[in-house]
Protein backbone atom coordinates (compact mmCIF):
# COMPACT_ATOMS: atom_id res chain seq x y z
CA UNK A 1 0.00 0.00 0.00
CA UNK A 2 1.38 3.36 -0.79
CA UNK A 3 1.28 5.89 2.04
CA UNK A 4 -0.41 9.04 2.46
CA UNK A 5 1.07 11.86 0.81
CA UNK A 6 -0.74 14.66 2.67
CA UNK A 7 1.38 15.18 6.26
CA UNK A 8 -0.94 14.90 8.69
CA UNK A 9 -2.64 11.80 6.87
CA UNK A 10 0.76 10.26 6.80
CA UNK A 11 1.21 10.88 10.51
CA UNK A 12 -1.84 9.18 11.27
CA UNK A 13 -1.51 6.23 9.34
CA UNK A 14 1.80 5.66 11.30
CA UNK A 15 0.27 6.37 15.00
CA UNK A 16 -2.71 4.25 14.58
CA UNK A 17 -0.78 1.38 14.42
CA UNK A 18 -0.08 1.60 17.95
CA UNK A 19 -1.51 0.02 20.55
CA UNK A 20 -3.65 2.51 22.94
CA UNK A 21 -3.66 5.66 20.77
CA UNK A 22 -6.15 8.18 20.16
CA UNK A 23 -6.17 11.67 18.48
CA UNK A 24 -8.31 14.19 19.81
CA UNK A 25 -8.55 18.35 19.21
CA UNK A 26 -6.07 20.10 21.45
CA UNK A 27 -6.05 24.05 21.14
CA UNK A 28 -7.08 23.31 17.48
CA UNK A 29 -4.60 20.81 16.67
CA UNK A 30 -4.90 17.23 15.87
CA UNK A 31 -3.12 15.73 19.04
CA UNK A 32 -2.25 12.01 20.00
CA UNK A 33 -2.15 10.63 23.32
CA UNK A 34 -0.85 7.16 24.48
CA UNK A 35 -2.42 6.06 27.17
CA UNK A 36 -3.78 9.21 29.15
CA UNK A 37 -0.74 11.32 28.43
CA UNK A 38 0.07 13.34 25.09
CA UNK A 39 2.87 12.65 23.06
CA UNK A 40 2.34 14.13 19.66
CA UNK A 41 0.35 17.31 18.31
CA UNK A 42 -0.07 18.44 14.49
CA UNK A 43 0.68 21.85 13.55
CA UNK A 44 0.47 23.85 10.57
CA UNK A 45 1.15 27.23 10.65
CA UNK A 46 1.00 27.83 14.28
CA UNK A 47 0.38 30.99 14.56
CA UNK A 48 1.49 32.19 10.95
CA UNK A 49 5.30 30.54 11.44
CA UNK A 50 4.61 29.45 8.01
CA UNK A 51 5.35 25.84 9.15
CA UNK A 52 4.14 22.79 8.94
CA UNK A 53 5.31 20.40 11.69
CA UNK A 54 4.94 17.87 14.03
CA UNK A 55 5.79 18.47 17.92
CA UNK A 56 7.22 15.23 20.02
CA UNK A 57 7.20 14.34 23.59
CA UNK A 58 11.30 14.21 23.94
CA UNK A 59 13.81 14.36 26.70
CA UNK A 60 15.91 17.43 26.65
CA UNK A 61 18.97 15.17 25.49
CA UNK A 62 17.01 14.13 22.45
CA UNK A 63 16.07 17.61 21.82
CA UNK A 64 19.56 19.35 21.61
CA UNK A 65 21.07 16.16 19.52
CA UNK A 66 18.40 16.63 16.99
CA UNK A 67 18.80 20.79 16.82
CA UNK A 68 22.54 20.29 16.36
CA UNK A 69 22.09 17.64 13.54
CA UNK A 70 19.89 19.72 11.63
CA UNK A 71 18.77 22.85 12.69
CA UNK A 72 16.51 23.35 9.44
CA UNK A 73 14.46 20.59 10.43
CA UNK A 74 13.94 20.18 13.96
CA UNK A 75 13.15 23.18 16.21
CA UNK A 76 11.98 24.00 19.92
CA UNK A 77 8.15 24.01 19.72
CA UNK A 78 6.73 27.15 21.97
CA UNK A 79 4.95 26.34 24.67
CA UNK A 80 6.37 22.80 25.23
CA UNK A 81 10.11 23.02 24.15
CA UNK A 82 11.09 23.62 27.56
CA UNK A 83 9.55 20.48 28.56
CA UNK A 84 11.95 18.82 26.22
CA UNK A 85 9.76 18.32 23.44
CA UNK A 86 11.26 18.69 19.91
CA UNK A 87 9.66 19.86 16.31
CA UNK A 88 10.35 18.16 13.19
CA UNK A 89 9.02 19.87 10.18
CA UNK A 90 7.21 18.03 7.75
CA UNK A 91 7.13 20.76 4.51
CA UNK A 92 10.72 20.32 3.67
CA UNK A 93 10.66 16.55 1.90
CA UNK A 94 11.35 15.16 5.69
CA UNK A 95 12.84 11.23 5.90
CA UNK A 96 9.70 9.17 7.27
CA UNK A 97 11.57 6.72 8.73
CA UNK A 98 12.95 9.37 10.96
CA UNK A 99 9.73 10.96 11.66
CA UNK A 100 8.66 7.34 12.94
CA UNK A 101 11.34 7.26 14.72
CA UNK A 102 10.99 10.25 16.57
CA UNK A 103 7.14 9.50 16.67
CA UNK A 104 8.24 6.12 18.24
CA UNK A 105 10.45 7.57 21.03
CA UNK A 106 7.72 10.12 22.15
CA UNK A 107 5.20 7.21 22.10
CA UNK A 108 7.49 5.07 24.68
CA UNK A 109 7.66 8.06 26.71
CA UNK A 110 4.01 8.29 27.66
CA UNK A 111 2.55 5.11 26.50
CA UNK A 112 0.82 2.23 29.56
CA UNK A 113 3.59 -0.98 29.73
CA UNK A 114 0.99 -3.06 28.71
CA UNK A 115 0.55 -1.06 25.54
CA UNK A 116 4.78 -0.90 25.18
CA UNK A 117 4.19 -4.91 25.43
CA UNK A 118 1.79 -5.24 22.96
CA UNK A 119 3.69 -2.76 20.46
CA UNK A 120 7.17 -4.72 20.99
CA UNK A 121 5.06 -8.21 19.88
CA UNK A 122 3.57 -6.18 16.98
CA UNK A 123 7.69 -5.22 15.89
CA UNK A 124 8.93 -8.90 16.69
CA UNK A 125 9.10 -10.64 13.64
CA UNK A 126 7.96 -13.88 13.70
CA UNK A 127 10.65 -16.62 14.14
Amino acid sequence: MTPPTDPLERLRAIIEAWPETREKLSHGSPTWWGGRKTFATFADNHHGDGRVAVWVKSSFMEQDLRLEADAETYFVPPYLGPSGWVAMRLDRDPDWHNVEELLLAGYRMVAPKRALAELDRLRTPPS
